[in-house]
């Protein structure tokens, strides 16, 4: 069998940390982006998100609380945590927990996220579970979101974890 002509070249945004790696307390930072009003009305089309809050600027001008549009949470919670997406091969999500919005986005404000490592433990015969916590800020350090991921991640030498683990094939 032949190889593709570029299956040498590593592959960009991607990481392949295992369960052994994982540090509890290392923090990370994204980048930040600024969330346009093209963005923010996309994803309400798309989600068919049409509340008057995020997608009616005359009535959040004139009987809103907040006096202008927000950014639906749903979109914060996606590219907050797609500022931290790290594309592990070796990973899988296995939920979230603590979602919280905590103060209004709005449209024109720029957000980025600090991602914290805080726990871990050896759940199956071949993957652990990690936590870790997503905080999405917007302008300069205004916590906007809380959120936790759990995440299990292959272990590099599962016999290692076999005395640890929950659950056991059957």
């Amino acid at each position: 069998m032949t190889r593709a002509p570029h299956q040498d070249i590593p592959l960009f945004n991607t990481e392949s940390w295992m369960y052994e790696e994982f540090v509890i307390g290392e923090k990370k930072r994204s980048i930040r982006r600024t969330i346009s009003e093209g963005e923010s009305m996309q994803f309400n089309a798309l989600v068919m998100d049409l509340h008057p809050y995020v997608a009616d600027e005359i009535f959040a001008k004139e009987e809103g609380i907040f006096g202008r549009r927000l950014v639906a949470g749903a979109l914060v919670f996606s590219m907050g945590l797609g500022l931290m997406a790290h594309n592990n091969i070796h990973t899988f999500s296995y939920g979230y927990d603590k979602l919280r919005f905590i103060k209004p986005v709005f449209i024109g404000d720029t957000i980025y996220t600090v991602r914290t490592h805080l726990e871990k433990k050896p759940k199956y015969e071949e993957m652990g579970l990690v936590k870790v916590s997503y905080e999405v800020y917007k302008n300069e350090g205004e916590l906007v979101l809380y959120a936790e991921h759990l995440q299990t991640v292959k272990y590099r030498n599962p016999v290692v974890w076999q005395d640890q683990i929950e659950k056991k094939r059957e």
